[in-house]
């Protein structure tokens, strides 16, 4: 009897550059080392204090209108609102920022 040669399942083309891109994001990340959980703190950090530094500035600029200025309206809650409402906008964009950074970089690993 006659044996026939064992055949291999044939790999497709696109694995054997799949499993290359993933080893080289592999070797980058252990180069460049994953952001440990100080990176994190401090992100959430930076993002915490973009929010709050235009509040209490606004409520400030707002008390001292309406101690200078006494009338019908509020201005430390108006001042207040736009404060809150600029430090979301600006954590809004440092989020993003990093997000882009993100995908910027994972695009360039999958060359």
């Amino acid at each position: 009897m006659k044996q026939e040669p064992k055949r291999t399942p044939s790999a497709s083309p696109g694995l054997a550059e799949q499993v290359g891109a993933k080893a080289t994001r592999k070797l980058k990340a252990q180069r460049n080392g994953a952001p440990g959980v100080w990176f994190g703190l401090g992100m959430m950090g930076l993002i915490g204090w973009s929010v709050t530094v235009p509040t209490l500035l606004g409520a400030v600029l707002g008390l001292w209108l309406d101690q200078r200025y006494p009338g019908g309206r509020s201005w430390t809650l108006a001042l207040l609102m736009a404060g809150l409402t600029i430090g979301c906008l600006n954590a809004w964009h440092w989020v993003s920022q990093e997000d882009r950074a993100m995908h910027t970089e994972q695009e360039n690993d999958d060359d």
